[in-house]
């Protein structure tokens, strides 16, 4: 029930919370760099490990010139990729094709037109992966919330 609640509030107090079936992403007045460091901090603080930090947007914008494309997708984009030992195993045992979820990642990016907003995304987990992983990564994500 607590972590209901949490997730509850989680919602609320976001700018602006969308879903859809294969992802959830939230809107939050901050700085790109203010949100990467509490998404960093939030994972790091519950003892979990970064595996993997890709700069997307970086790449995107790279390689745009080769495909000739002119288009800027993002101001700045990042994936963190990290991953939880015991929920992993949890998920795995519950049904091995949860696999696919691993290792977990939140994206967090800012769009060309959109100056002082960052959004925060994830994966959304299905079935009973939900319940194992589902409220660890909003909150996660809600910690980039000011």
């Amino acid at each position: 029930m607590l972590r209901l609640l949490m997730l509850f509030t989680l919602l609320l107090g976001s700018t602006a919370t969308f879903a859809e079936d294969f992802q959830v992403r939230q809107k939050f007045a901050t700085a790109f760099t203010d949100a990467r460091e509490a998404i960093v901090m939030a994972i790091e603080n519950r003892g979990l490990v970064i595996n993997y930090t890709s700069h997307i947007g970086e790449m995107l914008q790279r390689t745009g010139a080769d495909l000739g494309a002119s288009k800027q997708i993002f101001q700045q984009a990042e994936i963190i990729e990290f991953c939880s030992a015991r929920l992993s195993r949890q998920m795995m045992e519950a049904d091995p094709h949860n696999i696919v979820l691993c290792p977990f990642a939140i994206s967090i990016y800012t769009l060309p037109g959109e100056p002082g907003f960052t959004w925060v995304a994830y994966r959304k987990p299905q079935g009973v992966a939900a319940a194992i992983v589902g409220p660890l990564l909003a909150e996660i994500a809600g910690e980039a919330r000011p």
